[in-house]
């Protein structure tokens, strides 16, 4: 595979392809394109006459491969246009005349440029390798088993273009199906390497010529010494390479820092009445305890609150950085000029009416008045937002007050409304609660960014169902998720887009994997229901990093061993093979009746002097890095008696520097759920009635500390 390449000849096919008004090249264009690429392709010939078929076949070698090169069938095979395994000059000859009867048959007016002869590949592992633009992420590829296999299962990973060669050799190592590329069966293996680097210059060239809106390489053989590229298809459309909005970090800082960190609000729509949202903000804002200025806005009243009001936030004496909306939607666009004119930072849109009712002229008329003035709109359709070391609740919601280093974000405001809950149950505590809607401006890309530099906050939670700007967003949390944790939940794991798509990758591209594949590759945590999105928040800060992958089990049920061995591999946690010395100092403590190995189990009726000694034992020993317990309610140890010596050793080994993640399992009667909170309250991560739900913090604990690169 060559290393250089020849972007004049791409240029050159592109603009003749744009000049004939042709949305995708041929297959000879197509070859060329990957040739100037170094994608190795096989050798080939175009025919335009029967005799000259033949000729090229002969030179090429046969058996060979008829194709109908047309620009107007685009799938070839559907029109009959395909001719395999032809191996005599005559079937050469007659299957000319054949594709170009099939080729009428199926479009009369189709335009035939001739009839693509082609080398015979016979033998290697079908592959598939594309690239596609997707409407969140840009252009990103994609690798899986070709042929009928990638239909079937969707064995595929993706990536953003472009891909590093390392990255691309994760992707070909990442399907599930990679055992069968080492050969199985006295099959070959094929060579990595050489798929790898068609990947990474496929990413090279969608990267240089963003207008290849989707390229198809299906089939490509692998061998043991090589891999091509047998069939090539690439669209073309010049709107693949636009380029979303961005605003520069210090932009966004400087906006941000204002919304979050305000001196002044302003509430527009602000309301004496009780049960207006005008009314609801203004009490929140006032009761919350914020102690900036605070300006209604209400042409009819002079007094809101005990507060002047003002007919327009142009008549506000001094400066303001947020203008909180409480006015219904055919109000805003008039009223957020004037906040433009005044200087606003940050428009918090409260109403509906926007985009998500299918308004999007309203909502893109708002936008362009905000950009005009260099105003930031969160929003529309929210319940506000919590910043609470400032104590701001601009919200209608009630305010929060349990102070913390959890940041949440919810594109729904019934979402919003069940994280409110949760923290104020769960006495999580936490920087800001954000709400951020139909994301005409703000997204989860600009949160990020604040909150990266935020010394108030310690991980960021966030719920999103799509994501305006995802290339950016992966960009932002690969740099935030490498200081600290970054949870999302991402709604909705399927995608009616790939119906509409043109091609193998196109179709596969619309399924949940993108959005899997490349937050993983961006450090991100992955929670797979809104339950755990708020466990792994409250749980993975308390967590200390480990140090390492070996997990120990002590546990008081074999039962509960038993689940939560296997909870341990579904969270990709590491079981330590426990060595002789350490199986022998854990058994100098255990019943002769017990099991030592992993998990330990000491048994359902011993003392609380047994999980004590247990216990320390895994905290002293080096080559353990993170323990998980399991109780079992018993007369001899009750739950508190087991809570409150599991606190007293930890912290006793706290004190000496030794920092282990400890998660635990309870089960019992209704006694283990005060058990459970007293181990929570102390930084042990416990559950009552499940053995899943700790180990599941704990495998998100190690997933963020693996990619964030802290794990010896």
């Amino acid at each position: 595979m060559t290393t250089e390449t020849d972007r004049a000849a791409v240029e050159e096919i592109l603009a003749r392809a744009a000049e004939e008004g042709r949305s995708a090249l041929t297959a000879p264009e197509g070859r060329a394109v990957c040739e100037a690429y170094g994608i190795p392709t096989p050798q080939e010939r175009l025919a335009s006459s029967a005799e000259e078929a033949v000729a090229q076949a002969r030179e090429i070698g046969l058996p060979v491969v008829l194709k109908i090169v047309s620009p107007d069938i685009l799938h070839k095979t559907e029109a009959g246009g395909v001719l395999v395994g032809l191996g005599s000059e005559q079937e050469v000859a007659d299957g000319y005349a054949t594709i170009l009867a099939n080729a009428k048959a199926y479009d009369a007016s189709a335009r035939i440029t001739g009839v693509q002869v082609q080398q015979m590949l016979s033998s290697g592992q079908e592959v598939i390798i594309g690239a596609v633009t997707d409407p969140s992420f840009g252009k990103i590829v994609a690798f899986g088993l070709g042929g009928v296999l990638v239909e079937v299962l969707k064995d595929v990973t993706f990536r953003l273009a472009p891909t590093s060669t390392d990255e691309a050799l994760s992707m070909v190592d990442g399907i599930a199906a990679a055992e069968i590329l080492n050969g199985v069966r006295g099959s070959e293996a094929v060579d990595k390497p050489a798929l790898a680097g068609i990947v990474h210059r496929l990413s090279r060239l969608v990267t240089d010529f963003p207008q290849l809106a989707e390229v198809d390489l299906n089939p490509v053989l692998a061998t043991g010494n090589g891999a091509t590229a047998v069939d090539v298809r690439i669209l073309v459309d010049p709107a693949a390479a636009a380029e979303p909005v961005r605003f520069g970090q210090d932009e966004i800082l400087a906006a941000m820092n204002r919304i979050m960190k305000p001196a002044a609000v302003a509430v527009i729509g602000a309301s004496a009445e009780d049960g207006k949202i005008g009314n609801s903000v203004m009490k929140n804002l006032v009761n919350g305890g914020y102690a900036g200025e605070i300006y209604p806005i209400n042409p009819k009243a002079a007094e809101i609150l005990d507060r002047k009001a003002y007919p327009s936030i142009k008549d506000v004496p001094g400066d303001v950085d947020v203008a909180v909306f409480a006015i219904p939607a055919k109000f805003v666009p008039a009223a957020l000029e004037e906040a433009g004119e005044k200087g606003v930072a940050g428009a918090i849109l409260i109403p509906s009416g926007f985009g998500e009712t299918g308004n999007i002229e309203l909502q893109n008329e708002v936008l362009a008045i905000a950009r005009k003035h260099g105003v930031r709109i969160l929003g529309p359709n929210i319940y506000g937002y919590y910043y609470t070391p400032e104590n701001l609740s601009a919200t209608f919601c009630t305010p929060y007050d349990v102070k913390g280093g959890v940041a949440l974000s919810s594109q729904s405001g019934g979402i919003g409304m069940a994280i409110l809950g949760f923290s104020r149950s769960a006495g999580m505590g936490v920087s800001a609660i954000v709400g951020v809607g139909n994301k005409a401006d703000i997204d989860e890309d600009d949160l990020l960014t604040f909150f990266e530099h935020d010394d108030n906050t310690e991980l960021v939670a966030m719920h999103l169902e799509d994501l305006k700007d995802g290339r950016a967003f992966a960009e932002t949390a690969k740099r935030v998720s490498a200081k600290k944790p970054v949870v999302v939940l991402k709604a909705g794991r399927t995608s009616e887009g790939a119906k509409a798509a043109g091609s193998h990758t196109g179709a596969l591209a619309g399924n949940d994997r993108v959005y899997d594949d490349i937050l993983r590759q961006s450090g991100v945590i992955r929670a797979p229901g809104l339950n755990d999105l708020l466990e792994y928040a409250r749980g993975v800060p308390k967590l200390p990093t480990p140090k390492g992958e070996n997990v120990v089990i002590i546990t008081g049920a074999g039962g509960s061993g038993v689940l939560l061995s296997d909870a341990c591999v579904d969270n990709g946690l590491t079981l330590m093979r426990i060595p002789d010395d350490l199986d022998a100092a854990f058994r100098e403590y255990i019943p002769p009746f017990g099991a030592a190995g992993n998990p330990v189990d000491i048994t359902g009726g011993e003392p609380p002097s047994t999980y004590r000694n247990t216990i320390a034992l895994g905290l002293s020993d080096d080559r353990i890095h993170s323990l998980v317990l399991g109780y079992w309610h018993t007369i001899v140890t009750p739950p508190m008696v087991f809570a409150e010596l599991v606190v007293d050793v930890v912290e006793e080994f706290r004190r000496k520097g030794v920092h282990k993640p400890v998660v635990a399992s309870l089960s019992g009667d209704v006694e283990v759920e005060q058990a459970s909170e007293h181990l929570y309250a102390h930084g042990v991560v416990a559950y009552p009635y499940t053995t899943e739900k700790p180990v599941a913090v704990l495998g998100a604990k190690y997933r963020w500390a693996r990619s964030a690169g802290l794990l010896s």
